[in-house]
């Protein structure tokens, strides 16, 4: 798996490659987590967000679909003692209706090959009033071409399903059903636009 291969070296693009982007997006997630909150995390990679989550909140279920991030994750997050890391897939979520106050799912929309599968699981698992949390890198520019990074990664192997620019990214989930969504974006080499929006009913 391609996620595996790269979980070594992820964080040198986290921290050094797309560092600006990166700190910006922990501020904006930083703000939107409360310390009541149980959260659930999907896609948390070698735990960029987790650590500002879990510093935030309660407790927070940490997941990937790849053993190499969550073993990552566990390692850079070791100084925490409100994390649990379990593998899951996003599109088929193991708890009940309900079961968490926000949902966190970061850059991973544009990889999945059914993103509005995902999206219906992370929206069941969130409680009623609570929040969905999803950051996605901007894949094309301003002009609506693919950017030089999505080319790049994707001919290395993360198989990009999709590719936004910010009001596209929106229209996303205004066509999911969500009438409120708030976008944000952490600007840098490789921005990322945060989507938020309350649990659809």
């Amino acid at each position: 798996m391609f996620w595996d291969r790269v979980a070594g070296v992820y964080d040198l693009f986290v921290n050094v490659v797309n560092r600006k982007t990166h700190k910006e997006l922990r501020h904006i997630v930083a703000d939107l987590i409360r310390p009541e909150d149980h959260v659930l995390e999907c896609a948390c990679g070698t735990g960029l967000l987790t650590k500002v989550i879990a510093g935030k909140c309660k407790a927070v279920t940490a997941t990937d679909f790849a053993p190499g991030m969550l073993k990552r994750a566990e390692k850079n997050c070791a100084a925490f003692g409100n994390i649990t890391f379990r593998q899951a897939d996003i599109t088929a979520l193991d708890w009940p209706e309900g079961a968490f106050d926000k949902v966190v799912a970061g850059n991973v929309i544009h990889l999945l090959d059914e993103p509005r599968k995902a999206l219906n699981e992370m929206n069941r698992v969130c409680r009623d009033g609570g929040l969905l949390i999803i950051p996605t890198y901007m894949n094309k520019d301003r002009k609506g071409k693919t950017s030089a990074f999505a080319s790049t990664v994707g001919k290395a192997g993360a198989d990009f399903k999709r590719q936004f620019t910010a009001d596209s990214y929106r229209q996303f989930f205004l066509d999911a059903g969500y009438r409120d969504v708030r976008i944000t974006l952490a600007d840098g080499r490789i921005p990322c636009a945060v989507a938020v929006m309350k649990k659809k009913t």
